[in-house]
């Protein structure tokens, strides 16, 4: 178990994302260099994102097969920021503590596919993780609204799960706004993540509504600059969306 996730044994809080910017950048592993995965999250943490995702594919859930446990702890040792592992899985429950044995920080599973949603994040609590659930397109917001006070992190999906590089749903805006005033409302810690066709276009829109965590991986990979440049551009453009958004709103109450 890492020391981060047995700091948090006790379902602590998670802590604002970002640092200072109150933003952060999570990039996806998927379209990175299997062959290379050691170097590659190496090179993620040289690029300066605040920590790195495995998305984890049981062909079942959706129909690609990933990442492994053993696969992420072998990867483990080659940087120092967190891993979260999203399991898009169908039985969260038999796999999700090799994950936060293999050194995942925070470890994700999809309210579409947890029976008793609200064991499933207690356990991942109790096996000294962070607990986030996701919701696909479709599934609306108040599918967890009796459990977030278990849920340290809430992912808004922003395409349907199980492929990278797919495009962005702009209308699953209003939901994020809306996961955004019910974590306000209730004065919760919840970090707010979206996952799904993240780039430079599709980014201000997403941090706009509220979300502090981006998750990016086609848009980061195919960057001309590089992915230090990539990721410096993606957290400028979602801060100064942020920050404008904030702006507006204090002025208009």
């Amino acid at each position: 178990m890492t020391a981060t996730a047995l700091s948090n044994q006790a379902g602590s809080p998670a802590t604002a994302p970002g640092g200072t910017s109150g933003v952060s950048i999570v990039p996806s592993v998927l379209p990175a260099d299997f062959a290379r995965l050691g170097e590659e999250v190496a090179a993620l943490e040289e690029a300066g994102v605040d920590r790195i995702q495995y998305d984890v594919m049981d062909g079942r859930f959706v129909p690609n097969l990933t990442f492994g446990p053993d696969v992420i702890a072998a990867t483990r040792s080659h940087c120092t920021v967190p891993f979260e592992a999203h399991l898009m899985v169908v039985e969260p429950d038999l796999m999700m503590k090799r994950y936060v044995e293999a050194g995942c920080d925070i470890v994700i599973v999809h309210a579409e596919a947890c029976t008793h949603l609200h064991r499933t994040l207690a356990s991942i609590r109790e096996a000294g993780a962070k607990a986030g659930v996701a919701l696909n397109p479709a599934t609306p917001l108040q599918s967890v609204s009796n459990v977030m006070d278990l849920v340290d992190l809430l992912l808004v999906m922003t395409v349907n799960p199980g492929f990278g590089g797919q495009a962005y749903i702009s209308t699953m805006e209003p939901k994020i706004r809306e996961a955004a005033e019910l974590i306000a409302s209730r004065g919760l810690d919840t970090e707010l993540e979206v996952d799904g066709g993240i780039s430079a276009d599709t980014i201000a829109g997403a941090a706009a509504a509220g979300a502090r965590v981006l998750v990016a991986g086609s848009a980061l990979y195919r960057h001309e600059g590089g992915l230090k440049e990539a990721v410096a551009d993606l957290r400028r453009r979602a801060e100064e969306a942020s920050s404008l958004a904030s702006t507006t709103a204090a002025s208009n109450s």
